[in-house]
């Protein structure tokens, strides 16, 4: 089903045609930058590919833009990249599900907040890694299998914060610890792995607050890089831009920044989804005899 938003008497005066998009490599060739689309272009891995929605608007003078809805092991994720206004006009008929975790240009934030309330609002870095900038760090980490997950959520779990890890999660992805008298003190992981994709997400990087200061989530970091180094030529992580003491220890295991960005936990503001169901009722009643949605703005 497509559909056309035609903004009225509004300044941009553009119509954009949304179309629900099914084809993986017209995805993958519209998705030109890799570092920022990074978890975006693992979800069009074929396993992975039934688990998302993935929306095209495009308009006039070549403006496009794209959302993808995903679903994963690790929760609803919603991307977006592309022109400003043509995000909006997807978002205004399928902003997705009600709690998820989003990953946007700056550029692109205000559209958010229209339809979501942002948890966080700080600027976040991209930075990315290669093996030709790599540089690993000295010290022993260990990489961490399904039989750890006790440990590992007892790690994540020191501030007091709810876990949800799994043995899949350790299985399916890469996670890396360092152990100090046998206990587990450090970690990092990953959001997504795609070999197919030839692409990685670093993350979920922790440190037990006793052992912090010492450069164990650095050692833990470098060997999950390294690992996956090994499997996708293109490794990249999302960090705080006021963080700057993470930012130089990425910085110095050869992780280079790119974008900035933002990234949030979102709640849908309309939380049972009736306005934007009559949205789509409306634009596909106006736009039947053509079998398409048609929204006026």
């Amino acid at each position: 089903m497509t559909a056309v938003l035609d903004r009225g008497r509004e300044a941009e005066h553009a119509a954009f045609t949304i179309e629900r998009a099914t084809d993986p490599a017209a995805l993958r060739e519209m998705l030109t930058d890799r570092t920022y689309a990074a978890y975006a272009i693992a979800q069009l891995e074929e396993r992975r590919f039934p688990l998302s929605v993935w929306y095209v608007a495009t308009g006039p003078e070549g403006r496009r833009g794209i959302v993808v809805h995903s679903a994963s092991g690790l929760g609803r994720a919603l991307f977006a990249e592309g022109d400003a206004a043509a995000v909006d006009a997807i978002l205004s008929l399928h902003p997705g599900s009600r709690f998820t975790f989003g990953s946007v240009r700056p550029e692109h934030f205000k559209t958010i907040q229209r339809y979501f309330a942002a948890l966080r609002q700080g600027s976040m870095l991209r930075m990315a890694v290669t093996s030709r900038t790599f540089k690993p760090a000295d010290g022993e980490a260990v990489r961490l299998l399904g039989s750890d997950i006790a440990a590992v959520n007892r790690l994540y779990s020191t501030e007091g914060g709810p876990t949800a890890y799994t043995s899949s999660h350790l299985e399916d992805g890469v996670y890396c610890g360092v152990r100090v008298d046998s206990q587990l003190v450090a970690i990092a992981g990953t959001h997504v792995v795609s070999d197919t994709e030839g692409v990685a997400v670093v993350g979920n990087v922790f440190t037990h607050p006793r052992y912090r200061g010492q450069g164990h989530s650095k050692v833990a970091t470098s060997a999950a890089t390294r690992e996956l180094l090994n499997r996708c030529p293109l490794v990249v992580l999302t960090v705080e831009a006021v963080n700057e003491p993470a930012v130089n220890v990425y910085h110095r295991l050869g992780y280079e920044s790119v974008c900035s960005l933002h990234e949030s936990p979102l709640v849908r503001k309309e939380p049972f989804g009736v306005v934007s169901l009559a949205r789509r009722a409306i634009a596909g009643w106006r736009g039947r005899s053509d079998g398409k949605e048609i929204v006026l703005r």
